[in-house]
């Protein structure tokens, strides 16, 4: 492993959720905020989605780590295709109770009689339901039957809810979930990163395992690996992970672009994750010459600059040319003592410059269309490079 040659002393980017490596990212923040604010009701559901590695299961890892277990007993279920009897066979597992007989009311038993005995000790109970999307209708109507078991006036256990986008979806809109829509006191869909947040995350990690600077990353390659990854947290651990051995095999203490575009050429190849593809920028022949090296890609930034100087050099053009059709047309207008319906050569000279100048006023709307096209792509990788040397 590259731990060694960086003088590591754990993964800074391992893929299995550890509280020691969260990440309070601007949607995490709002994450937490929303999970403690449904916390504090004591009541009902918490529904947190995101996309697959966006850092739900790390969100849930920091929250039980600042759990207090006398005052808060939590359990979690990871599910997979359970239905409505063996979810609440699970549920009794992930409490520690020993159930007498493999039927669903023993189960249901067990689990109030739980469920009491904790109250009447002063602790409230959570379940944590990772992989929520997974759960049939049936498992989660028992769900909400649990969420019905109360001490007098007192709730029993509430359930936090952790799924993909469509969980999110079939919560929203499922005709037969309404009543327990009714009971989400609190939901929050975890974004990816922000471009200027991978930066301070990859360093983070890194500084959790003792990085002390060594290896250095390029600052672009911050932008690349943002635009590679979409801004997913896991992908950035996997990427990140290739880079690093990457670097210890070839002992480089500087991880530049041309290791970042290896690594990604090799997960495309191996399939092992599925990445973000930027946009490919057509080169015209004739600008070719702009990369030196021929097997050199050339910057985005180089290539719409010659892009854009060559429109505007074709629209100088244009505009010459319009402007002399119009002393030609004025020069015919003035010069025209005879009337131009008189003069059959003079009128169909006129109809021709006019359907010049109508092709060159098309030309110039094209080239005005492609024009501000151009600058937007400047534009943009302007404010994209700006934001990469702020975030440093």
């Amino acid at each position: 492993m590259f731990n060694d040659f960086y003088g590591l002393t754990g993964r800074p980017f391992q893929l299995t959720p550890d509280p020691a490596f969260y990440f309070e990212s601007l949607t995490h923040r709002k994450a937490l905020s929303y999970l403690s604010y449904g916390l504090a009701q004591g009541e009902g559901f918490v529904v947190i989605t995101g996309e697959v590695g966006a850092g739900k299961s790390t969100l849930v890892a920091h929250l039980m780590a600042t759990i207090d277990p006398a005052r808060l007993t939590a359990a979690q279920i990871v599910t997979s295709k359970l239905d409505g009897e063996e979810l609440v066979h699970v549920v009794a597992q992930a409490f520690g109770l020993i159930v007498d007989g493999h039927d669903k009311a023993s189960a249901l038993g067990a689990i109030e009689a739980f469920l009491h005995d904790e109250a009447r000790a002063g602790r409230r109970c959570l379940l944590v339901v990772d992989e929520s999307q997974n759960l049939s209708l049936e498992a989660l109507e028992e769900l909400r039957m649990l969420s019905n078991f109360q001490l007098g006036s007192h709730p029993l256990l509430q359930t936090l809810l952790l799924g993909q986008p469509e969980f999110r979806d079939l919560i929203q809109d499922h005709p037969q979930l309404e009543q327990l829509r009714q009971r989400v006191i609190a939901a929050h869909h975890l974004d990816a990163m922000e471009l200027g947040e991978v930066q301070t995350y990859i360093e983070h990690r890194l500084k959790c395992v003792g990085w002390a600077g060594n290896p250095k990353f390029d600052q672009r390659v911050f932008t690349e690996l943002f635009d590679a990854s979409g801004g997913v947290p896991r992908r950035i651990n996997q990427i990140c992970n290739r880079l690093m051995m990457l670097g210890a095999v070839e002992q480089r203490n500087r991880i530049d672009g041309a290791m970042l575009s290896q690594v990604l050429e090799e997960l495309e190849l191996d399939g092992t994750m599925p990445l973000n593809k930027p946009a490919k920028v057509e080169v015209p022949a004739e600008q070719q010459t702009l990369s030196s090296p021929a097997h050199q890609p050339i910057p985005v930034d180089v290539v719409a600059m010659a892009q854009l100087q060559a429109l505007l050099a074709e629209r100088d053009s244009q505009i010459a040319e319009l402007q002399q059709a119009v002393i030609e047309l004025a020069n015919e207008q003035d010069a025209g003592a005879t009337p131009v319906a008189a003069d059959p050569a003079q009128a169909s000279a006129l109809a021709a410059l006019d359907a010049k100048l109508s092709g060159i006023e098309t030309k110039m709307l094209e080239q005005e269309r492609t024009i501000r096209h151009t600058l937007t792509m400047l534009i943009e990788w302007i404010e994209a490079d700006d934001a990469s040397r702020a975030a440093a």
